[in-house]
């Protein structure tokens, strides 16, 4: 286990400090954590996978996948809950506010326009 919680660490891009900030231990009981000379609890266990997204049976055996999958409708969610948070005023931040503001006759033309669109690619070389 040790070395799937390094992974997690480097693959989030943290140091050993910021990791060990971000589930409440010392940068220390982190380092031996992951040298294997100490056994995380099922508290830090649950803490790691609660802050970074990571399934707790890869976590304790290595098998599956490393990060939980969010559904479709999580996604969204997720992109229109960190797209609400920025207070600039960015493209993306536009567009949607733009696709709130459509009627059900604006939706039903734009999705006309899409399959237009689909159907060209599809028929290009």
């Amino acid at each position: 286990m040790n070395a799937r919680i390094e992974a997690v660490r480097k693959r989030e891009g943290l140091t050993q400090e910021q990791f060990a900030d971000r589930i409440n231990l010392s940068r220390n009981y982190l380092w031996m954590l992951e040298n294997g000379s100490r056994t995380p609890s099922d508290r830090t266990i649950k803490d790691i996978c609660d802050k970074f997204g990571v399934r707790e049976a890869w976590l304790r055996t290595g098998e599956g996948e490393m990060f939980v999958q969010d559904t479709q409708s999580e996604q969204v969610a997720a992109f229109l809950a960190d797209l609400t948070k920025d207070d600039s005023d960015t493209f993306k931040k536009r567009f949607v506010e733009m696709l709130a503001g459509l009627s059900p006759a604006d939706w039903e033309l734009l999705e006309r326009m899409a399959e237009k669109l689909t159907q060209k690619k599809e028929e290009s070389p």
